[in-house]
């Protein structure tokens, strides 16, 4: 038992309690940010840039630069998606959840390739593009700015790209050493499932999707 928790939080002995406390406090706002987003409250945004904004402190004297770049991606995607979710299509009614159109889904596919591009030359320029974790961050980067623009646009499908780099990001920051940030992740993914089917019962029933908006 003790092998096991020292495997676990044995890294955290050298850390300062500063960074440990930081940790934790944007681990729970990131939490209550994806709790919010599956019961479809607008809170999901203030939440979460409480939350991105101490990662991308921590991810910097981490040099983490990969994850630093999708907590600022994260805040900048935050302030657009308060703005759409509160902006009224019409007189009465704000933006609606909706599924992708072709449209959108051609933007999410360069979005990502973007994404990928843009992450491999940052790990170049910083001469980070050295082991399998870097290609696994830059994979898991562009899954997680097209599910952030998907979320700001209020898109269900943005469930599906949380889900998938949620999944991939609980062994990842496991083996990084960041254990308690492997464990958000880990309620990240239940969370996401969960929150997928809450908007896919909404989506499909006009008197919910009225009465959330």
């Amino acid at each position: 038992m003790f092998l096991i928790f020292d495997w676990l939080f044995g890294q955290y002995s050298g850390y300062s309690t500063l960074y440990i406390t930081l940790e934790i406090v944007a681990v729970v706002f990131g939490l209550l940010s994806v709790w919010f987003a599956k019961k479809d409250n607008i809170l999901v945004f203030p939440t979460g840039i409480v939350s991105t904004l101490i990662f991308v402190y921590l991810l910097y004297q981490w040099e983490l630069i990969g994850d630093m770049l999708i907590n600022g991606y994260y805040f900048i995607m935050s302030v657009f998606g308060w703005y759409v979710w509160t902006r009224k299509v019409n007189q009465s009614h704000l933006t609606p959840i909706t599924f992708s159109i072709k449209k959108e889904k051609l933007q999410s596919l360069f979005l990502f390739i973007a994404a990928l591009l843009f992450v491999y030359f940052v790990y170049r320029f910083f001469d980070m593009w050295n082991d399998w974790v870097a290609i696994v961050d830059t994979f898991t980067t562009a899954l997680f700015f097209v599910g952030m623009w998907l979320m700001a646009k209020k898109k269900i499908e943005h469930w599906l790209f949380w889900i998938a780099g949620d999944i991939i990001s609980v062994p990842l920051y496991l083996y990084k050493g960041y254990t308690f940030t492997s464990l958000q992740y880990l309620i990240f993914t239940i969370i996401a499932i969960y929150g997928y089917l809450e908007w896919r019962k909404i989506i499909n029933n006009p008197t919910l999707q009225a009465k959330n908006s």
